[in-house]
């Protein structure tokens, strides 16, 4: 669409009429060219991403996380950075990893081709499009279109990561699937190893000698055989930032996220009551708690709320590849990090019981982690 077929300010208004558009996705908003942000985006005043005096956060509150040195974590030094890991699990819920071994050509690669997948005409990316929270290769828009009040400036596609799934990603690009699936089974191993170690830093290190009881328990080996969905995220430039967000405040339902961003910022933790906004570092990754972790460490580490921001200017791809047990176990908090100073604060929860509680309610109003909380 040209120009000068934008949509104008008076016809965004009534949100009825333009229903279709918006399912279309913000990527096609922006390709129409329209210049104020529609009403169907505007968040209430106090839920936008403003300080109290106007400006905004971003400019204000910058925060670095703290570092990792993945190198460094499988060397002597390993007891100190443990010390480390759990300090930013317990007081931070997130924290960046350098020198992970993941090769900057599958970074740069996988970044890429993200970023021409976005690219490609509208119709070749709804051929992915579905509102169905099941399916394993999903495009779509906002967090969830079919119940969100409110939509965020968001396209994305998520991918199960299941060698039976990889056939049924997009073939365009040519080399979106080959570049994915590198980059997928990278992560995947990253994960692992750095599961691992988060496992030794809540002082849960396996033994060769396990009780048939431990057996039962080994996370470790569910998590190898776990879950892994990536979503690749696509944040156009937006013409009122100030009024919306990329995405609302959540937290990731998971064991843990591996966050690779472009150079542009977005991405805010809550932090001391405050939003803080994370500079990002070239090649590294933001890795952060999820729900799961937080259940299994019985509130030790904490899964924290974020949010995206957007920008006027620039487009922002990041790639988050969320890693948890299989979907069909039951997470519960560690039978050894239950004692009578620190009893049991979370109920079993399960992947279905996830999917039904985002399904039934607006995104905005996410707290999943609170439904399992026991009182």
């Amino acid at each position: 669409m040209s120009p000068a077929m934008a949509v104008t300010a008076e016809t965004m208004k009534k949100d009825d009429p333009f229903q279709s558009q918006y399912q279309k996705g913000v990527k096609h908003l922006w390709e129409s060219g329209i210049k104020i942000v529609p009403m169907k985006y505007v968040l209430p005043v106090l839920e936008r991403p403003v300080a109290m005096n106007g400006e905004s956060y971003a400019t204000k509150l910058n925060l670095k996380l703290p570092l990792i040195d993945f190198a460094e974590l499988q060397g002597s030094n390993r007891p100190q950075v443990l010390k480390s890991l759990a300090n930013a699990c317990e007081n931070y819920g997130f924290f960046q990893l350098v020198n992970h071994e993941i090769s900057n050509d599958a970074i740069s690669n996988v970044l890429d081709v993200a970023g021409r997948f976005f690219e490609l005409p509208s119709e070749e990316r709804e051929k992915y499009m579905s509102v169905d929270m099941r399916s394993p290769v999903r495009y779509g828009t906002s967090f969830n279109q079919t119940k969100d009040g409110v939509y965020c400036w968001r396209d994305f596609l998520k991918l199960v990561c299941n060698p039976d799934i990889v056939p049924h990603w997009p073939s365009s690009p040519v080399d979106f699937r080959n570049m994915t699936a590198i980059y997928a089974k990278e992560t995947k191993f990253l994960f692992l190893m750095v599961a691992e170690a988060i496992l030794e830093s809540l002082g849960l290190t396996n033994t060769e000698n396990k009780t048939k009881e431990e057996e039962e328990d080994d996370i470790l080996k569910e998590l190898q055989d776990g879950s892994q969905l990536m979503v690749v995220n696509c944040y156009p430039p937006c013409p009122e930032p100030d009024l919306t967000l990329g995405m609302p405040p959540h937290s990731d339902y998971g064991f843990l996220t591996l966050l690779l961003q472009d150079e542009v910022e977005g991405l805010q933790i809550q932090f001391q009551e405050k939003w803080v906004t994370i500079e990002p570092i070239p090649n590294s990754f933001v890795i952060n708690v999820g729900d799961h972790l937080e259940i299994f460490s019985n509130g030790r580490y904490k899964s924290v709320i974020h949010r995206v921001l957007v920008n006027s200017m620039k487009s922002r791809i990041s790639v988050a590849s969320l890693h948890s047990l299989p979907f069909s176990s039951m997470v519960r908090p560690s039978p050894k990090l239950i004692s009578d100073a620190n009893p049991r604060r979370y109920m079993d929860t399960d992947f279905p019981a996830f999917i039904k509680y985002i399904e039934s309610c607006d995104s905005t109003k996410k707290k999943f982690l609170e439904s399992r909380r026991l009182c």
